[in-house]
């Protein structure tokens, strides 16, 4: 099993995640297809970028199919088992920046609305009489 800690990077192509797994760009590729927990983000350029998560997805991965000897039925059974993406997607500290950027993007929305009623407020007031 990978080290959480020992992935340090912000985002991995899909040369770098096959070298920690020791394994062809291709399989990873299949397995995305295989997987529909795997969705690796995209540049514009359509360039795979995996965040820690996906590595630590794919690893859960790897050691079902190619250490435990699951079939890609049994593999897909065994993710589907709530607890460990749960347990992959709430400790990253990816997912908590992102909750964290949710939360705020929220607040600001809130508060646009908020201006935005006031500010249409203004100009109704502002408007002169008679027209």
């Amino acid at each position: 099993m990978i080290d959480p800690n020992n992935l340090t990077k912000r985002y991995y192509k899909i040369g770098e995640v096959a070298k920690i797994f020791n394994v062809a760009t291709s399989l990873i590729r299949y397995w995305e297809n295989e997987f529909p927990q795997l969705k690796p983000l995209k540049n514009s350029s359509g360039v795979r970028r995996y965040l820690k998560e996906d590595v630590l997805l794919i690893g859960h991965i790897y050691e079902l199919v190619k250490i435990k000897g699951y079939k890609l039925d049994g593999a897909k059974k065994a993710l589907k088992d709530k607890s460990i993406l749960k347990q992959i997607k709430d400790t990253s500290p990816e997912m908590t920046n992102l909750k964290r950027l949710k939360s705020e993007m929220i607040d600001i929305r809130d508060g646009l609305k908020i201006l935005k009623a006031k500010v249409s407020g203004l100009q109704k007031d502002n408007q002169p009489k008679g027209e």
